[in-house]
């Protein structure tokens, strides 16, 4: 059986749902299926992006028995919601063209957000006639409408029009969290055909071990030091202005360091907020490859998984459940109604 996969982000960038989507596919050629991922050119490397992409619109390549197919990608003003939508169709579309390279295919597997893969999802099943599988991270537009950041009223209407035609047209929807699944059914959606599937942890990379060899605090002169770290995305969704506020409360215990490790459009802004304040208990450091994430939690007393107060769709951040999984206490800030409230309390 041949899938195709279309993805914003497929390793070597670093991010949960790149990861997520990884493992899927490495399992499932495992387990005989051909797989192939339709995605950009990587971005958000660690150092730069690789020479070899320079002037080509699209490359092929093999990643662990994977057929890849990468496509040029805009680069846009990401700090600008409007642009960043407009940048998603862009980038759907191209992904679209790209899956036309990919052959015959059985089945169309992709994921929101971004909202319009869903559509590009569906134009390929009907040129390659194929089903498509929905797999929603997180309930699109509400959760931007909710973050203040989709506000005119034309759009929110396109947008949510949208959702349901794609949920209308999807063969599955698969959701995370038994809250999502919920929160689709209620929008007039067939019961049966959207299905929990929780997502996943590697047991085999990431265990439950106080004596992980780690070299992490050497590096970064942690040792001595009560380390409260967030490991992410810094982004609009994330209300990471509650933890530089937590810190100037505690700028007086010296022992306590908070680390933040990521990026994203908030990054400069939360740096910035740090210098007016002059604050000596917060260290930034870059995006991180994922085994370096992990001696980051290894390396941290305590983790923080913060949401801002307006996200209100049941969303459960991948990061949780690989801080979970290690082992390490977790202190979240989110609204409670939630679905990772829940898994906590658990």
């Amino acid at each position: 059986m041949n899938i195709l996969i279309l993805t914003e982000a497929f390793p070597p960038e670093i991010r949960s749902a790149s990861h997520l989507l990884y493992e899927l596919a490495e399992d499932l050629v495992e387990k005989g299926f051909q797989v192939t991922v339709i995605t950009r050119f990587p971005k958000n490397y660690i150092d730069k992006i690789d020479k070899k992409y320079t002037g080509k619109l699209f490359s092929r390549e093999k990643m662990s028995g994977i057929n890849l197919i990468r496509v040029y990608s805009f680069s846009f003003l990401r700090h600008i919601p409007l642009i960043r939508g407009l940048s998603q169709f862009i980038l759907s579309g191209l992904l679209a063209i790209g899956g036309i390279l990919a052959g015959r295919q059985d089945i169309i597997l992709t994921y929101s957000p971004p909202l319009p893969l869903g559509i590009s999802a569906y134009l390929l099943g009907k040129t390659k006639k194929a089903p498509f599988i929905f797999n929603v991270q997180d309930i699109f537009p509400q959760s931007v409408i909710d973050l203040g950041l989709l506000k005119n009223k034309v759009l929110i209407k396109i947008s949510e029009a949208m959702e349901k035609f794609i949920y209308k047209k999807a063969r599955y929807i698969t959701v995370h969290s038994d809250g999502n699944r919920e929160n689709i059914i209620s929008k007039n959606v067939n019961p049966e055909k959207i299905v929990t599937i929780h997502n996943w942890v590697d047991t085999d990379l990431i265990k439950s071990n106080e004596g992980w060899d780690n070299n992490f605090r050497n590096k970064n002169n942690l040792n001595g030091r009560f380390v409260v770290s967030f490991a992410g995305v810094m982004g609009f969704a994330q209300g990471l202005d509650i933890v530089i506020n937590c810190a100037e409360l505690l700028k007086s215990y010296k022992d306590i360091l908070f680390l933040l490790v990521g990026d994203g459009v908030k990054k400069d802004g939360l740096i910035k907020k740090v210098k007016d304040i002059q604050l000596n208990n917060i260290k930034f450091l870059p995006l991180q490859p994922k085994e370096i994430y992990l001696s980051i939690l290894y390396a941290s007393d305590i983790c923080l998984v913060t949401l801002d107060k307006n996200v209100k769709t049941p969303v459960v951040p991948a990061k949780l459940l690989n801080i979970m999984a290690s082992g390490r206490p977790v202190v979240a800030c989110m609204n409670l109604k939630g679905d990772a409230p829940k898994i906590i309390k658990a």
